[in-house]
């Protein structure tokens, strides 16, 4: 497994302002193709870039008694993703925090935008990737688009810091500054014959093999396959599958290539229902149809950023809908770019394993692999606190508090959810029993009965995924019964 993550302070100049940034993983820069290469994969990852500046205290502009937080309104390198981090994962940012940047090309400055400060989206409290070196407390990520201006603002609630010894606000903030990059003019050749180190070539192998035998090595997307035809992929769940593909060096026994992980968080449960033992999907007769997903290799994922390895919770019981709290200006065209952006904002400045989602869906229905180790499995996400475990999390682009999603991203919802579900053998219509890994709703080891097709404040105390969503999620799992022909 990849060690921890650090974050080292690099400095650079920018229009004549000195800024302190995280340096790109040594990784991010894709090496030579190998000699005698098996066979032709193309490289799709996308080298982008994240920059983080310390956040002043005090200021009139920022909040009573110049108790808040900021950063003047200054030029700096490209970016379109933004948010806040700070150094104790454990503490929370009660407060309001604002952005204004100014767009590339038409140097014109945004209104203030609000990021949304809560942290729920993220790993079970105790977890081993909550446990790692480097995990800081983060903001929700807002995507701004192509801006090479910021400034910000954050104000603590009026009770906040008032009990004894606790400053108002966090300590270590820092804004983040996300580029996610530009998509590649071309790919490189990959294949088995590569260096005995693991390497990003390495990384990019064992992710797009972890979707044998739904897709070739190397694709892109993972085709649409209709009913009864679905109902093979139940064989893509088994854990064997990786092999069937072929290992990238390192990974036969003893190697060090990307090994599947069992989560074994609830193991200690005596519920045995609650054990993380990854065994093969039952389903087969209520499978929906098969709906078209980007891979990894599709978006651009950068391969080296993530942890090596592949983390498996036992099955998958329910499915949790979430918005990104990302914002909604952004084009389907620009999609992979949020996605990559959000990817990098959760391993790089927030110090988690890999993107906290299982599937991202875009506002024209696309659907979109998330975490690694392949979309049939029941790959441990970091998207609903203390819930995490034989779940997934699906993620819409965008915010909903008081916009409506779009028709195509509830259906590709519904879609989804039939085809994954059904694998499983869960009904759409029908509650499942988790154990909570511990939040501010169900204490951990409560055991709780929540629909099948929940939302994420379902089982945490949160807005997400915003009202007008959540109202149609009715309207999923009635579609994704009907899909499955139930």
């Amino acid at each position: 497994m990849r060690g921890n993550f650090v974050f080292p302070a690099v400095t650079v100049c920018a229009a004549a302002l000195t800024l302190p940034f995280l340096a790109t993983p040594s990784g991010a820069t894709a090496p030579n193709a190998p000699s005698g290469a098996a066979r032709e994969v193309p490289s799709r990852a996308v080298p982008g870039t994240t920059r983080s500046l310390p956040l002043g205290v005090g200021g009139h502009r920022l909040g009573p008694d110049g108790a808040g937080a900021g950063l003047e309104a200054r030029r700096v390198s490209p970016f379109s993703l933004v948010g806040i981090v700070w150094d104790d994962a454990a503490a929370e940012l009660r407060g309001r925090a604002q952005v204004r940047t100014r767009a590339i090309g038409t140097g014109a400055w945004s209104a203030w935008q609000d990021v949304q400060t809560h942290d729920d989206d993220r790993p079970d409290p105790g977890s081993p990737e909550t446990r790692q070196r480097g995990l800081r407390g983060s903001t929700a990520p807002l995507w701004v688009g192509p801006s090479d201006g910021v400034e910000v603002r954050v104000a603590p609630d009026k009770a906040a810091g008032k009990a004894a010894g606790k400053p108002a606000l966090p300590s270590g903030l820092h804004l983040e500054l996300v580029d996610p990059g530009a998509e590649p003019a071309a790919g490189r050749p990959l294949g088995r014959h590569a260096p005995a180190t693991p390497g990003p070539e390495d990384d990019e192998m064992a992710a797009s093999a972890a979707n044998a035998p739904l897709a070739p090595l190397g694709a892109t997307e993972i085709p649409a396959l209709g009913r009864p035809d679905s109902a093979r992929d139940v064989a893509a769940t088994r854990p064997d599958v990786v092999a069937q593909a072929g290992r990238p060096p390192g990974d036969e026994p003893g190697g060090q290539g990307d090994p599947e992980v069992h989560d074994p968080e609830t193991s200690a449960l005596t519920d045995p229902e609650e054990s993380d033992v990854y065994e093969p999907a039952l389903g087969g007769r209520y499978v929906g149809p098969r709906p078209r997903i980007v891979t990894r290799a599709g978006w651009g994922a950068d391969e080296s950023l993530r942890e090596r390895g592949f983390v498996y919770t036992g099955s998958v019981r329910a499915a949790f809908v979430h918005h990104t709290a990302s914002g909604n200006e952004y084009s389907c065209s620009q999609s992979g770019s949020v996605i990559r952006g959000i990817y990098r904002y959760h391993v790089v400045s927030s110090g988690w394993r890999d993107i906290g989602y299982n599937f991202l869906v875009d506002k024209c229905g696309t659907i979109y692999e998330g975490r690694a180790g392949g979309v049939a499995k029941p790959v441990k996400g970091a998207h609903t606190l203390g819930f995490n475990t034989n779940s997934m999390g699906i993620a819409v682009l965008g915010t909903f508090a008081k916009n409506n999603p779009s028709y195509a991203a509830v259906d590709a919802v519904a879609t989804l959810t039939a085809w994954k579900l059904g694998l499983y053998d869960v009904n759409p219509l029908g509650t499942a029993q988790l154990v909570s890994g511990g939040g501010n709703l169900y204490k951990k080891g409560t055991k709780v009965r929540l629909k099948v097709i929940s939302g994420h404040r379902d089982g945490y105390a949160t807005e997400c995924p915003g009202d007008r969503l959540y109202s149609r999620l009715g309207s999923a799992r009635s579609s994704a019964a009907r899909l499955q022909g139930r």
